[in-house]
């Protein structure tokens, strides 16, 4: 019998002996997370299977941590690829996949990592991938940069089963890397190694050139729509920018541009109108159903930030100036629809792992 035929645990019982090379995958995983340019705050997942049992990021934890604490959990992989073709309502469940208990749950994104064949799975936030993946001629823009690879383009779908089917769908026989629409990029392989190269290829084909340069901000007219909780960014922020430079304004506040961005700032960015303030701002969205933003742009001035903010709320709005200041000029954007949105913001998992990274 094969290791792929190998049976996994017993649900309940003890947790599986962990693969030779799991050491492996646990410090690249690390690394990754370490790199704001690849991992924001508890975004990005990976995993390694061995036998019946994969080995997953639990939800709510962060990559940087890996070494740190123990942030994975094995879940039945064989059987969380069955729900994916039955029932994928319940291969959204990843938590009744779990083979050993603890506390976690396993990454919303589990049926995703389950069902490809590849040993290792690699998935991050990657900004140079973003900027491509949430533009409106992506998979011809893609194309270009990644000719030679074996690669596939799904437009963006919500996170979970219904993300791990279409995948699947565009696949094709053998494809290792996928970039997620409005998402991020998908990277596989037979080792932590293999994984690791093709994830770091795609990211650098997909580099830019030369990145949008900081502004300086006014200073004076951000302290003058100060208040209502908000006080200026440090001058040296770079998001001041978004505010500063009109095309990468438009393109902040069009809406939302991937899903992390939607469960720890809200929906899209928000600009003041002229003569308004940032309690006005605030109160705008607070009408329309929504928490106040941990940011808000000053049109011309530069960026306000919350006070209280959480940590992962500012580091995904230091993701959206690192995502936006890699947008080739010219570009079209797409962006996510209201009902995303909400399906986003809704959504028990997603709730889950905001109430982690609340601090």
């Amino acid at each position: 019998m094969s290791t792929a035929d190998t049976p996994a645990a017993a649900p309940g019982g003890p947790a599986p002996a962990r693969p030779a090379d799991f050491p492996a995958l646990v410090a690249r995983s690390a690394a990754l997370g370490r790199d704001p340019l690849l991992v924001q705050a508890a975004g990005g997942n990976t995993s390694v299977k061995d036998g019946g049992t994969m080995w997953i990021k639990a939800s709510g934890t962060r990559l940087a941590e890996a070494e740190a604490r123990d942030i994975f959990v094995p879940v039945d992989a064989a059987a969380i690829t069955r729900a994916l073709a039955a029932d994928p309502e319940a291969a959204d469940r990843t938590q009744d996949f779990l083979l050993a208990g603890g506390g976690l749950r396993p990454s919303i994104e589990t049926s995703l990592h389950a069902a490809l064949p590849q040993r290792v799975v690699l998935h991050v936030h990657c900004v140079n991938t973003i900027a491509f993946a949430i533009r409106e001629d992506a998979e011809a823009a893609l194309a270009e940069r990644l000719a030679g690879l074996d690669w596939r383009f799904p437009p963006y779908i919500k996170p979970g089963a219904r993300l791990a089917g279409a995948v699947l769908d565009a696949r094709g026989p053998g494809a290792a890397v996928a970039v997620l629409g409005n998402h991020g990029l998908l990277a596989a392989g037979d080792s932590v190694e293999e994984a690791e190269a093709r994830l770091r290829e795609v990211s650098a084909r997909l580099a830019p050139a030369a990145p949008a340069a900081p502004l300086a901000p006014d200073l004076p007219a951000l302290a003058a729509a100060a208040g209502g909780g908000y006080a200026p960014a440090g001058a040296a922020d770079p998001l001041h920018t978004l505010a500063l430079d009109p095309r990468l304004l438009a393109a902040a506040t069009a809406g939302s541009l991937y899903p992390d961005h939607v469960i720890f700032c809200g929906p899209g960015a928000e600009a003041l109108r002229p003569g308004q303030t940032a309690a006005g701002a605030a109160a705008r969205r607070a009408a329309a159903g929504a928490p106040p933003p941990p940011f808000l742009l000053v049109p011309g001035a530069g960026a306000l930030l919350r006070e209280g903010a959480s940590e992962g709320a500012l580091i995904l709005a230091r993701c959206l100036w690192d995502v936006l200041s890699r947008l080739a000029p010219g570009a079209a954007i797409r962006t996510l629809t209201p009902a995303q949105d909400a399906e986003l913001l809704d959504w028990d998992a997603e709730k889950y792992r905001k109430a982690l990274n609340a601090d």
